[in-house]
């Protein structure tokens, strides 16, 4: 009667050395990439805050915030500053989108395999195709 039992393949922790022929799901892509952008519009909330603040405390004050996307400042160059903002464009983008994939699989019981992926591969999609236009906007491509 053992003999006709199918064996089950045991899963165990993957090591340090398997990390890099290790395949993801997208879906857990996205909850790595959740994680990690949450965390980086928490360090670039001053970021975030300067420039609001910038923006809207006189019209000097939003020339000098323009000025520094074009000629940097105290030696960063602003290109560097534009990247800066990309990536909190980016983390807000991916995180508003993961956030609402989470809600919408919480408020659906949408928890099937098949649906987890597919709105994975959606959210990744739809985010770097957003980024992607708002970082042409911000380098003045259109």
């Amino acid at each position: 009667m053992t003999d006709s039992v199918k064996k089950r393949p045991v899963y165990t922790n993957i090591h340090v050395t398997q990390i890099v022929s290790y395949r993801l799901p997208a879906a857990g892509w996205v909850s790595i990439l959740h994680r990690a952008s949450g965390l980086l519009m928490f360090l670039l909330l001053p970021f975030a805050i300067w420039m609001l603040d910038n923006s809207l405390s006189s019209e000097i004050s939003f020339e000098s915030f323009t000025n520094v996307f074009v000629a940097g400042v105290i030696g960063i160059p602003g290109v560097v500053i534009k990247l800066v903002a990309l990536a909190l464009i980016w983390g807000y983008l991916f995180h508003f989108i993961a956030g609402v994939r989470h809600l919408w699989m919480d408020a659906t019981h949408s928890v099937s395999k098949a649906q987890g992926q597919s709105s994975a591969q959606i959210t990744l999609v739809l985010s770097s195709l957003l980024t992607l236009a708002l970082a042409a906007k911000l380098f003045g491509l259109y």
